[in-house]
């Protein structure tokens, strides 16, 4: 499953793309990609005709696109809606030239117009189809601060001032994606919170980071490369990880998720790609992940496989002793 670094390429390769276009058509190829789509707000068609789009906004690993639903809506109004995007396993968003052949697994084509780029068409394309599309009411966010990661002045880490220069769409978060945690790339991220939410679980450290109420973006890949990084077992209780330790996993958090996302992500196949339909290579720089045979990169050790929630986690014996 794409997680944050491969969300965030999808999303900076869309933002300048789809960033004040108009939505000039609607075709829907497979019903099933709408799974999420609340007909109560609608059609998913009807909503988003003669829509104009604000921006492209992620928290983990969802993806958004602020609404004005009047074309002619000012600049700096309120929107109400969002197109909201998850990937599933095998998602892809792609933009095209229009007239471009559609792809053997197109789920759901938007054609565009944007004021600088012209016509352009954006295609979900989904082979398993576990991801989705679908238009969800926009809410306040929770803290009051902007809601997710939408590249422009955002720097990991460092949050701007609170009103300086923020759109009016920056402090809504679609129904959705309300209950997700932010991600350690997030300005807005909390460490302290982070850790005092490890204090309180008894649950292994990995469990833990999958939790997306918790720590969002973090899936099985980045959860094994951090545990690694920091030389901690991924079924230590995380109420019994030190102060020190668990400052050292949330940097290697970040610092592995920042890595990935130079890389452009993890491809091990072709359906994980950015809008243009390239693959990223961090796949070439995992120490842990899928690793399982070879020695390990510090000590030597043959690196393990283990059954872990339906999937696996691959370690260093020797590094990542279960203390």
């Amino acid at each position: 499953m794409p997680e944050l670094p491969e969300v965030e390429v999808v999303r900076a390769g869309l933002e300048p793309a789809v960033s004040g276009a108009l939505i000039t058509g609607v075709e829907v190829f497979d019903d099933r990609s709408l799974r999420r789509h609340d007909l109560a707000l609608g059609g998913f068609e009807q909503l988003l005709r003669a829509a104009r789009i604000d921006a492209a906004v992620r928290r983990g690993k969802f993806l958004w696109l602020p609404l004005q639903v009047r074309a002619d809506a000012p600049a700096d109004a309120s929107p109400d809606r969002a197109i909201v995007a998850h990937l599933g396993m095998s998602g892809q968003v792609l933009l095209r030239s229009p007239g471009e052949p559609a792809e053997k697994l197109l789920r759901i084509r938007l054609n565009l117009e944007h004021p600088v780029h012209g016509e352009l068409a954006l295609h979900f394309v989904d082979q398993r189809i576990f991801g989705s599309m679908a238009v969800d009411r926009l809410q306040p966010t929770a803290d009051g601060h902007p809601a997710g990661f939408s590249g422009p002045g955002m720097a990991p880490g460092t949050p701007p001032a609170d009103g300086a220069g923020t759109p009016a769409w920056a402090g809504l978060i679609p129904s959705q994606v309300a209950h997700i945690g932010r991600d350690p790339l997030d300005p807005w991220f909390s460490a302290p919170e982070f850790y005092r939410l490890l204090r309180r679980s008894r649950s292994g450290i990995k469990r833990v980071l999958l939790d997306q109420k918790v720590v969002s973006g973090i899936g099985n890949i980045y959860a094994d490369e951090a545990l690694y990084e920091a030389r901690v077992h991924f079924d230590q209780p995380a109420a019994s990880l030190s102060t020190a330790t668990a400052r050292r996993l949330l940097t290697a958090v970040t610092a592995i998720l920042l890595r990935a996302l130079a890389e452009g992500g993890t491809s091990f196949d072709a359906q994980y790609v950015n809008v243009n339909g390239q693959s990223g290579y961090f796949s070439h720089s995992l120490n842990a992940y899928g690793q399982h045979g070879r020695p390990c990169p510090r000590c030597g050790t043959e690196l393990v496989r283990a059954k872990f929630m339906n999937r696996s986690s691959h370690y260093c014996p020797r590094c990542q002793r279960l203390r």
